[in-house]
């Protein structure tokens, strides 16, 4: 058994600790893919208005920094795993809500945007923390890699069984059922985070100090403004295409299809990204991964069909892999490398969040503008043309960025303490 993993993963020393952060990140993924992409699909239905969804999705982004900034502060006050479970307990009440709102959800949409917003605060600012303190620079891109590879699966099979689940059933019941599921899932994370260690953090909260780092911390600064393009195209992708998919096909089978052909994809992708890229072709994998995830747009947004969102699905599957596996690695790199990251670490991980969330904002309120000028016949392919060139312009920011040597950074610490 011991030979089969090793030959699976390679030479990767697993602890306890990053063996359990798996299993709760693939809970996470499963619920997310079971019922997140159907939830969009849910609420558009009842208004059939991109705008109102637009709204929901812009209430999310919005309360994520919020919350990151009270996470942060809490982190560094209480145990970072309590933090933990206080997402996955907010995220549980999104999908509670949910099912007691039924087909009235969509007159709430603004709460349930406020709900889910926290929750991903929680969530995703410890565990982004763990990571970093849980991995070394030596299993990072392992850690991200397999947790790609867990998300890809969660991809594959949680959509298409959603998708079966609902077209087979009453629609109403059937997504009752997977929304339930997923509540199921997110208490068993709740539960499973008990057996990680204790992670307390001391000292102050120094959150202006670490974000006015960026001024004499060039990587640091790079890496920010990097955060904030790899923003401009998540905020308004991630549920635009998952609607066309619906739209195109009015069927949500299909839409569990597409999520088990692109999720497949990027999960042999995943694994070969994460098994075998070399550190010194990091930045090379970022821009080939960035200048297919621009070139795939143009895929869609001239002629929608189910064929052409398939094809995009599959290219994109290709490159994300290739970018956000070495982004990632480099990004906490460049955070274990700056000024008091042991003791800041907490602040690094809210700061780099503020930018990734001003840039998921920018891109709703851009797409929304393009509506509101265009409609939603033309705005919203204006807007994705626009906004898709996002991650290839992280390669611009990350393409100079070299680690300081041990030597630099105990130069730059000592002229910090004067």
């Amino acid at each position: 058994m011991k030979k089969w993993v090793q030959t699976m993963v390679g030479d990767v020393e697993l602890n306890k600790d990053i063996q359990l952060l798996l299993v709760i990140g693939g809970l996470y993924a499963l619920s997310i893919a079971l019922s997140n992409t159907f939830v969009n699909v849910y609420l558009w239905k009842q208004s059939e208005e991109f705008v109102k969804l637009a709204v929901y999705n812009l209430f999310i982004v919005i309360m994520q920094p919020l919350t990151f900034i009270l996470a942060g502060k809490w982190a560094k006050k209480i145990d970072r795993i309590i933090v933990l479970r206080l997402g996955v307990i907010f995220l549980s009440g999104f999908f509670l809500t949910v099912l007691m709102m039924g087909e009235n959800a969509g007159k709430y949409l603004i709460i349930l945007g406020i709900l889910l917003g926290i929750g991903y605060g929680f969530y995703w600012l410890s565990f982004n923390v763990l990571t970093f303190e849980i991995t070394e620079p030596e299993t990072r891109d392992f850690f991200n890699g397999f947790l790609g590879l867990l998300t890809s699966f969660a991809g594959m099979i949680g959509p298409i069984f959603a998708g079966t689940v609902i077209t087979y059933m009453d629609k109403l019941t059937g997504y009752n059922v997977i929304f339930s599921i997923s509540l199921g899932l997110f208490v068993l994370a709740v539960i499973l985070s008990f057996f990680l260690k204790r992670r307390s953090a001391q000292g102050s909260y120094h959150l202006k100090d670490v974000f006015n780092l960026r001024e004499e911390y060039k990587p640091w600064k790079n890496v920010l403004r990097a955060n904030f393009f790899q923003g401009l195209r998540e905020g308004s992708f991630i549920f635009v295409i998952v609607v066309w998919v619906f739209v195109t096909t009015g069927s949500e089978l299909a839409l569990g299809t597409y999520g088990l052909i692109a999720s497949g994809t990027a999960f042999i992708c995943y694994y070969l990204v994460g098994r075998f890229l070399n550190k010194k072709f990091r930045k090379r994998a970022i821009l080939i991964g960035g200048i297919i995830l621009y070139a795939a747009v143009f895929l869609i947004v001239f002629e929608l069909s189910f064929a052409r969102l398939i094809t995009y699905g599959i290219f994109v599957s290709l490159a994300y892999p290739l970018l956000l596996v070495p982004y990632l690695s480099l990004t906490y790199d460049v955070i274990g490398s700056g000024w008091k990251a042991g003791e800041m670490r907490i602040e690094y991980i809210v700061i780099r969040e503020l930018y990734l969330n001003a840039g998921r904002i920018v891109s709703i309120l851009f797409l929304l503008a393009a509506i509101y000028l265009l409609g939603e016949k033309n705005g919203i392919p204006a807007a994705l043309a626009v906004l898709g060139a996002g991650h290839l312009c992280i390669y611009g920011w990350i393409r100079s960025i070299e680690l300081p040597s041990a030597k630099e950074q105990e130069t730059f610490t000592a002229l910090k303490k004067r």
